[in-house]
């Protein structure tokens, strides 16, 4: 089997950690209740770790992967007639193939903003369509964090735009894909930017960060999921075998593995914006505060460093490119980057 170098393509290129690994040869022994059903001690145990980081007023479910959880989880607020309102890059509306148009059947209203965060009164103009029976009704408004141009929103953007959707009868779900990444950067526990924040629903992930497979759809307010599980089983996602979900997150809320994880990614995208801002032919194009670097480089550069270290283009007209680290990302990786930089920039 070809090995494939490491690179810095995206956080789900890295592999499985080892403590992840470890506990899903743990939970591999002997049999377990199937799909995560009444009694199933695997599955009880990570929902116990989820109230401990969220508070015990929230409902926890476990989906395969990102596209799920977002997607079924804005289907239970939503209703055909209804949109999301979400940044124009995010996953959401980017990366999704379509998945939330074709299974809730409703629309999707674009924010245009240059760092993937969007402001409420960037919704303000899409509220003027409410009780009008020609056009769609806002209903949620969708943010991500990490944002997919790696930016942060503080605390306080947050709740500024949780309050304004509760006062005008929405909903605020968070993509909370690399919600980890995040946390580290707002020296944040994950209540403070969810539940205390005003947030309605999150997807919440690991697979960026050290995690196999496997999403939680938590909903801060339990009457907000009343026949999830019905949808869930609709929309393909129940896990047959949900222990190897729940105990992978059991472990990944233990004793802090994300945070260690999410750090070291973190820190490895620090040094690695460090070492490129000393290079006047290249650009950072945002801030970095998560594990991604965003720079603008020399187009007959791009297919010149791709080969030797994997990543991709962001914007194909401004030659602007993502650079990923990740949990195992080591600091001689970024060394051989730079290495091979300096070599054509010199």
């Amino acid at each position: 089997m070809k090995k494939i170098k490491k690179g810095f393509a995206s956080d789900n290129w890295s592999g499985v950690c080892p403590e992840i690994m470890e506990a899903l040869t743990l939970g591999n022994r002997g049999h377990n209740e199937a799909y995560g059903e009444l009694g199933d001690p695997v599955t009880a145990a990570a929902i116990k770790q989820f109230k401990n980081h969220f508070g015990e007023a929230i409902s926890v479910r476990f989906v395969y992967n990102g596209t799920a959880a977002n997607v079924l989880g804005l289907s239970q607020l939503m209703r055909s007639y209804h949109a999301v309102v979400t940044a124009s890059t995010a996953h959401l509306n980017e990366d999704e193939c379509a998945a939330p148009e074709k299974f809730m059947g409703a629309k999707i209203l674009e924010v245009e903003t240059s760092d993937g965060k969007i402001k409420a009164e960037q919704v303000k103009p899409f509220l003027s369509s409410i009780g009008f029976q020609h056009h769609a009704q806002p209903k949620v408004i969708s943010i991500s964090q990490l944002t997919e141009m790696g930016t942060v929103y503080s605390l306080e953007e947050i709740k500024q735009l949780a309050d304004f959707a509760h006062d005008n009868n929405m909903y605020l779900h968070m993509d909370g894909a690399r919600i980890a990444n995040a946390a580290i950067t707002l020296e944040s526990d994950f209540r403070s930017m969810t539940t205390d924040a005003g947030v309605d629903v999150l997807s919440f992930g690991g697979t960026k960060n050290g995690m196999m497979f496997g999403e939680a759809v938590i909903f801060f307010n339990p009457n907000l999921a009343k026949d999830f599980e019905y949808l869930r089983k609709q929309g393909m996602q129940l896990h047959s075998k949900m222990r190897y979900i729940a105990v992978q997150f059991d472990r990944y809320l233990y004793e802090g593995l994300w945070h260690k994880n999410a750090t070291h990614a973190n820190a490895m995208a620090q040094l690695l914006a460090q070492h490129l801002s000393a290079y006047n032919q290249l650009e950072i194009t945002q801030k970095v505060t998560g594990n991604g670097v965003f720079v603008r480089m020399p187009q007959e550069l791009i297919p010149i460093m791709q080969h030797s270290y994997f990543f991709h283009i962001w914007n194909e007209q401004t030659h602007e490119v993502r650079l990923m680290c990740s949990w195992d990302t080591t600091k001689e990786d970024i060394e051989g980057f730079v290495k091979v930089l300096h070599e054509q920039l010199s």
